[in-house]
């Protein structure tokens, strides 16, 4: 493995950036180029400045960027809202930000086939926004509507509904790609059915821009359902909690989430956006949400979990009827991650199989008390997804108070996390990717032959390795 050379951006380079997109379209101020160097991950470590941000308006200015960076040999990494969390967007070598703001335009919506063509900036609340009068859904909702699509689908992005609809990737029905050299290529369309060679269609999703650069995308939609119902069922322990949910999905109901919270979380981000948990008893919390054609289909699906939930020691269980009541108790599973982040040294999403997740958590816990930090966790129960917090500080009672040594202790604890991650026959990442914070554990996750399948992969499309360098394995 040796190390790429790459060519500093030059005013010769700035000059022909200025040629494709026009002089508006480019920054090359140190100030101007702030939000460029970092995601959303909270780690100062991985910072890092572009040389220039280029902002193309069509895939032919893509192209002609691209090319560019390939001859010259000159880093590129490709940014949409820069929602990440594990570095994916940052330019670590510099060189250039492909941004794309200038492209958010929903291109079609295909009322017949089911499918929307989209550029690779459009961001989901718009996404959504524009579905609306279509009377067609998108089911995946990875979280942070701010996110772009291209981005979504560079890191195969999940959510609470994939236990029912299923990741980005199931959606994805057709991409626009410019590969490393600037030649355009479109990979399947708006077909159901393909079974023709290597999807390499798939390949790209998830590939966190490492191998091609996704500049339009179809996508599959479908019609929404009816009715929705979210249910809330609190139990005296994360045991009994987890252990409801195999019995849920044996008993043929398929809810479209079902996302596991304790208490300290749940009290932090009622306090945080000032709204009220409906139970607040328990000590570990169930959110279910079902959805179904008719009110009666749901009712009946509401009253089955209810019983499992109850012969399985659940307190209680409140239904959320309404649009109001749903948004409630929604609100605060969504604003969680907000409430603790100014506290938060980390966010991982190690996923292990569902039927593993309280032992997992619960030793995560047996982790807290050995190392002296919170570890606050929660996530998707029906697709173990657990989102593990390394915190820098304790919160009780409604005051946060700061952990000693706490940045000292964040590599052992970080080791540890990942080792049970490992011990529980788990994933690295479940929906985050893996960008540059992750990248050490996914050798250990996967073996020395699939990483050098990986990197194969990378030399195969990326011979110069300017596409996002750095990110995910190293060549």
């Amino acid at each position: 493995m040796t190390e790429t050379v790459y060519r500093k951006v030059d005013q010769e380079i700035i000059h022909q950036f200025q040629q494709i997109v026009g002089s508006e379209h480019v920054i090359t101020n140190r100030e101007d180029m702030i939000d460029y160097s970092h995601d959303e991950y909270v780690g100062e470590e991985i910072q890092n400045y572009p040389e220039i941000v280029v902002k193309p308006k069509t895939t032919d200015e893509v192209s002609q960027i691209v090319r560019v960076c390939n001859d010259e040999k000159i880093p590129l990494t490709v940014r949409g809202s820069g929602t990440g969390l594990c570095g994916g967007s940052v330019p670590i070598y510099g060189g250039v930000i492909l941004s794309f703001e200038n492209m958010q335009r929903i291109i079609e919506i295909d009322t017949n086939n089911l499918t929307a063509t989209v550029e690779a900036g459009v961001m989901l609340m718009d996404f959504y926004e524009g579905l609306k009068e279509s009377g067609l859904f998108f089911p995946p909702h990875p979280g942070d509507e701010s996110a772009t699509l291209g981005g979504v689908i560079a890191t195969n992005a999940g959510g609470a509904r994939a236990v029912k609809y299923g990741v980005v990737r199931n959606f994805v029905k057709g991409i626009e790609i410019v590969l490393p050299d600037g030649e355009v290529i479109r990979l399947g369309g708006k077909f159901v059915k393909n079974s023709s060679g290597y999807s390499l269609m798939h390949l790209m999703v998830g590939s966190e821009g490492t191998l091609g650069i996704i500049t339009k995308a179809t996508l599959s939609l479908m019609p929404p359902p009816a009715v929705v119902f979210t249910l809330v069922a609190p139990f005296q322990n994360l045991n009994d909690a987890i252990g409801t949910v195999p019995d849920i999905l044996r008993n043929k109901i398929l809810p479209m989430a079902i996302e596991f919270m304790e208490k300290k979380p749940i009290l932090i981000s009622e306090k945080f956006i000032n709204k009220k948990w409906p139970c607040p008893e328990g000590e570990a919390h169930l959110m279910i949400i079902v959805d179904g054609s008719s009110d009666d289909e749901v009712m009946m699906l509401a009253k089955g979990i209810s019983d499992i939930c109850l012969k399985h020691n659940a307190m209680d269980v409140f239904v959320a009827d309404t649009p109001q009541k749903q948004q409630g108790v929604l609100d605060i599973r969504s604003h969680t991650y907000d409430a603790i982040k100014n506290y938060m040294l980390e966010d991982l999403d190690i996923t292990v199989p569902r039927a593993d997740i309280a032992n997992f958590v619960n030793a995560i816990h047996r982790v807290e008390e050995e190392h002296g930090m919170w570890l606050p966790s929660y996530g998707h129960a029906a697709d173990g997804n657990v989102h593990i917090h390394i915190m820098s500080h304790f919160w009780e009672d409604g005051v946060w108070s700061k952990i000693d040594d706490c940045h000292e202790k964040v590599p052992a604890v970080r080791e540890t996390l990942h080792e049970l991650g490992k011990k529980y026959c788990g994933t690295v990442s479940g929906e985050h990717g893996i960008g540059v914070i992750k990248k050490e554990f996914l050798k250990s996750f996967l073996g020395p032959k699939q990483i050098g399948l990986m990197q194969s992969i990378k030399k195969v499309f990326d011979p110069n390795n300017i596409l996002n360098p750095g990110k995910i394995v190293d060549v």
